[in-house]
Formats: structure tokens, sequence, C-alpha cells
């Protein structure tokens, strides 16, 4: 297997995830479930069990809010979902520890850590949202998340095989 980087990028519930799930199924009988999400409230941990339970034993789940690379994913098709939430994991040791306004140093550390985790042989579908899509926020620290996830979105795409769009449940290829 030869390394391979598809994007699947879109905003909230336009279908990504559920898109980037059969992707990765027509790819592998058994893929990886890698995913970024840390468990804030009892809602979203409903909503993760929810996704486990659709998403069925043929997929190997991996919980990692960070160290992507900490994981030996080679040969294998693994789909990360998602960017957004890997980032705001980062975002937010920042904010409570007073670095939020260094976009810049938050930006190197993740393209590091992607970097790192896409080195391995194996096919990586990542899920990303389309979050700078409508206006500019009032709120500042909601603007500079914004730009980093952005700038992550642009990187991790100009790496990509391919880069589809989800609009309404709607698959766009527009890249590769």
């Amino acid at each position: 297997m030869t390394r391979k980087i598809i994007l699947i990028t879109g905003g909230q519930r336009s279908g990504k995830s559920s898109y980037a799930e059969q992707l990765a199924l027509s790819l592998s009988p058994n893929p990886v479930y890698l995913a970024t999400a840390h468990i804030w409230d009892e809602e979203f941990r409903d909503r993760v069990r929810r996704h486990q339970e659709r998403r069925g034993a043929q997929w190997t789940n991996i919980e990692e809010e960070r160290l992507l690379s900490s994981h030996d994913v080679t040969g294998r098709v693994v789909l990360i979902d998602c960017v957004t939430l890997w980032l705001t994991n980062f975002f937010f040791d920042a904010s409570t520890s007073g670095h939020e306004s260094d976009v810049d140093a938050i930006l190197a550390t993740v393209k590091a850590e992607f970097d790192r985790f896409t080195a391995q042989d194996a096919t990586f579908i990542f899920v990303t949202n389309e979050i700078g899509s409508g206006g500019v926020s009032e709120n500042a620290l909601q603007r500079k998340f914004t730009d980093l996830e952005g700038w992550m979105n642009q990187y991790i795409a100009r790496q990509a095989e391919e880069v589809v769009l989800m609009v309404s449940g709607i698959p766009v290829k527009i890249k590769g």
C-alpha cells in the first residue's frame, strides 16, 4: 500500500461522516476509525456512542485527542473524524494557558503532527468542517480558531490526492 490522503469537507450536517464511512468500507473490510473528540458532556457522550453503534464491529475504534502519530496504522485505511475537533483540543489547551493568540505556533504544532502521522503508508480519510464559509464572527477567539482551521484545511488539501466537498448529502469532487 502506498500513502494516500483524502479530505472530505463541508458544513455541519452535510453528510461528511456518513460519506467518509462508506468510502472507508469500500476500501477495506476493517477500516480504522480514529476519533479525535474530547467528550465534554453527556449529550456528546451519547452522540459518540450512537456513532460507534452505527459503525459496527468491522471497525477498529481508536480515540486520540492529539497525538495521531502515536498510532501505527501502516497498511490500513483510517478515517480521522474530525480535524475540527482535533484542532479544538490544541486550541483549547492554548486558550486556557493564555496562548490562544499564538495561532501560528499552534498551526506549526499541528502541521508537524499531521506530517508525522501521514508519513505512514496508509490511506488517510480526513473529515473536516468548512467553518469559514459563513460570516465573520464578532468573537475574537472564534475568528482565531476559524483562521487556524482554514489554514490547516488548506494544508491538508494541498497534500491530498482527493478532496470532496459535501453539499446537502451530495459529494462534489473538487480535487483528484
